[in-house]
């Protein structure tokens, strides 16, 4: 965001004020300002799910940009009130999780606690029957060592402490490898992603600039910057190679109305590989 922001003043002459946080604590603050009746912000940049509950709070405005043309298809929601910017992709190494079955991966898998909305994207891509049949065993045969946090995961791997992270995003993989710690990543099929992305406030007190912002970010210099970072970025002309298997997007909706459901099958699974 640092590079970003730079990039964007050094074009425009405005200064952005940012207010950094977790996902959950971005839309916590939008979602207590507006009950207040404060509009102090422009643009909210975060994850899809939270994008997508303040679609349905009504606290967003649709935008119709002329850098939409550029983007992939799954960047752009029907209602227009968001926008996918850069897509956090969870990499991981066999052919087909089926693979991960065989006894020389017992004991070397390890997976992130809060990766509910890969689990459901994986279990769904497979059939979900077959899907929790899969994680069920592939935990009861071979076990998978459950930590908190994306960086630590990625570092843990990098260490050697795990052999195999089955959830890292792929550009903090893509960033240590590049300050040559000693690891890879690579996908197994379906590759799946969650978008983050941008929003324009219903209220915005400065709604020109932050559509110079919203530009910005999704035009090509902004997504050139996310690209030599590792992101994948949204733009078509920008997407690297990642195997023959298009990117399968978690559909932010579906996991705000079944959320519970999958939070719940995921910790079940994490609960019997933490025994």
């Amino acid at each position: 965001m640092a590079a970003l922001n730079g990039a964007f003043e050094a074009r425009h002459g405005i200064k952005v004020n940012m207010w950094r946080a977790a996902s959950d604590k971005v839309l916590a603050r939008v979602l207590a300002e507006a009950k207040a009746g404060r509009h102090d912000v422009d643009i909210v940049e975060t994850n899809a799910p939270p994008l997508e509950s303040l679609h349905r709070e009504r606290l967003l405005q649709q935008v119709r940009s002329p850098e939409h043309a550029a983007l992939i298809a799954a960047a752009l929601p029907a209602h227009g009130e968001w926008v996918g910017s850069r897509l956090v992709q969870r990499a991981e190494l066999p052919k087909a999780y089926a693979e991960l079955l065989h006894p020389r991966w017992k004991g070397r898998l390890g997976i992130e606690a809060g990766d509910d909305d890969w689990f459901a994207g994986v279990v769904t891509a497979l059939g979900e029957a077959d899907g929790l049949r899969l994680f069920r065993e592939l935990v009861a045969t071979n076990g998978i060592s459950v930590r908190r946090g994306h960086t630590l995961l990625a570092n843990l791997v990098a260490a050697g402490e795990v052999p195999l992270a089955l959830t890292v995003y792929n550009f903090t993989a893509e960033q240590l490898k590049r300050k040559s710690a000693p690891l890879d990543w690579f996908v197994i099929p379906p590759p799946i992603a969650r978008a983050n992305g941008l929003a324009l406030a219903r209220g915005a007190p400065h709604p020109h600039a932050a559509l110079l912002y919203y530009d910005f970010m999704i035009g090509e210099a902004g997504q050139r910057i996310l690209a030599e970072r590792g992101f994948v970025p949204a733009r078509r002309e920008l997407q690297p190679p990642l195997g023959a298997t298009p990117l399968r997007i978690v559909d932010p909706a579906l996991l705000l109305d079944e959320g519970e459901k999958w939070a719940r099958l995921y910790e079940s699974i994490l609960q019997a590989a933490r025994r």
